[in-house]
């Protein structure tokens, strides 16, 4: 609708509950003005809706003759044209709504046309799935880099990994003296080239509240560093969340993820940690979403693609007969390698100098010199006489150092070896 003359704009949204009210409708939703229009739009639910099957958007010319193997869909506008995406220009998107609201499905859509599009040498996929059961079942295809990951710990290490394959990725670059992948590999076809052709990598997680709950810190900094520099790399991610608050939502978080997609919430303050606006707390569930791609300034309003389990079931058997899975690391390696970082504390080198220099050790006497805790100085002194650096305790009396040295550099010489 196009307003009367000297009729503002704010007038006809404070209207919202008037109009819902003489129309009789669930929720209405109003956007004032349209992009590139010089109307009102006010979107109205119909009384019955029907599901956007995942098939119907694939069966498109829009997805069929999409080149790039990133292609994902994602549903219909409320005209009834078909949405999809390139994961090469998203670059990393963010997903939130309350349960029940749709985003485990809109995980599923993406991830099966992406096994349609994407062979595994293209594509290796890094599932995270603090939930356990949400990705379970794309276990075993051959695009994955590992088993799908369901430990917080394990996952807070396999982001440590992205971030060093990311490195790694970076210093290929700079010996072929080339600026993105799709540069580097297109070198690596040509002949005397040596290089190796580097596939595409997708980081999926899919409940983000877990893993700050168990290391907040490490978290953020792993997701901040792949969302700041991974694009050029042909490392993209796409992180989910049913809480959409400031202390899961970073703002470092935020700022470092350009395109986002919300599904209903709770409430208005949710809408604008996700959007920075509001309108999603006026969806009606059940794949109702709004989706803000990367560089626009408002939400488009999507009906989500639908795809049942026995749809995903299908596509990853037929998927995995097409070969076996060629595992990077296992779980069990992250977390051992996890348990080993921390119980490598920075002190103990300075603790070893220190309890040499002493001719003796305590816990007390660690907590003394280095200002730390008790149980960080406690868990120095349990290091220090694993490896038969110290003796046991001794009563009361400060516990012996029993190595010289000489044993103390040539023990330092074997880890640094290992």
């Amino acid at each position: 609708m196009q307003p009367e003359k000297g009729v503002k704009v704010s007038k006809i949204t404070n209207l919202t509950d008037d109009i819902k009210l003489s129309l009789a409708a669930k929720d209405i939703r109003i956007e004032a003005p349209i992009p590139g229009k010089s109307t009102i739009g006010i979107e109205i639910p119909n009384q019955s809706s029907r599901p956007v099957m995942l098939s119907e958007i694939m069966n498109t010319p829009v997805f069929k003759d999409n080149k790039s193997p990133l292609t994902a869909a994602l549903g219909l506008d409320i005209s009834g044209a078909p949405i999809v995406t390139d994961l090469q220009k998203m670059p990393h998107g963010l997903i939130a709504g309350a349960t029940g609201s749709g985003k485990s499905v809109c995980i599923n859509s993406l991830l099966v046309s992406l096994l349609y599009k994407a062979r595994p040498d293209e594509l290796k996929l890094l599932l995270i799935d603090p939930k356990m059961v949400e990705l379970a079942p794309y276990n075993r295809i051959p695009h994955l880099v590992s088993p799908v990951i369901t430990d917080a710990k394990a996952a807070t290490a396999a982001l440590k990994w992205a971030v060093e394959e990311m490195e790694r990725r970076y210093q290929l670059f700079s010996h072929a003296g080339v600026r993105n992948m799709e540069r580097y590999n297109s070198l690596s076809e040509a002949e005397g080239h040596s290089g190796e052709k580097l596939p595409y990598i997708l980081i999926i997680i899919d409940e983000l509240a877990d893993l700050m709950m168990v290391a907040p810190n490490d978290v953020e900094e792993a997701i901040s560093r792949i969302a700041q520099k991974a694009r050029a790399c042909g490392i993209h991610m796409i992180v989910a969340t049913q809480r959409p608050s400031v202390d899961v939502i970073t703002g470092l978080i935020k700022a470092n993820i350009p395109t986002r997609i919300s599904f209903s919430v709770s409430s208005s303050i949710d809408s604008r940690t996700i959007l920075d606006a509001t309108g999603a707390e006026k969806l009606l569930g059940k794949g109702d979403m709004l989706f803000l791609p990367s560089g626009v300034s408002k939400p488009v309003r999507l009906q989500g693609t639908f795809v049942s389990d026995e749809e995903i079931d299908a596509v990853v058997q037929h998927v995995r007969n097409q070969g076996d899975p060629n595992y990077l690391f296992e779980e069990q390696e992250l977390l051992a390698k996890e348990t080993m970082r921390e119980e490598e504390d920075e002190l103990f080198d300075e603790a070893c100098d220190f309890v040499m220099k002493q001719n003796a050790a305590s816990t007390s006497l660690l907590q003394r010199h280095f200002r730390i805790g008790y149980n960080r100085a406690a868990r120095l002194m349990e290091t220090l006489e694993n490896y038969n650096i110290v003796s046991g305790t001794n009563g009361s009396k400060p516990r012996d150092v029993i190595i010289t040295r000489e044993q103390l550099e040539i023990l330092r010489n074997k880890e640094a070896a290992n």
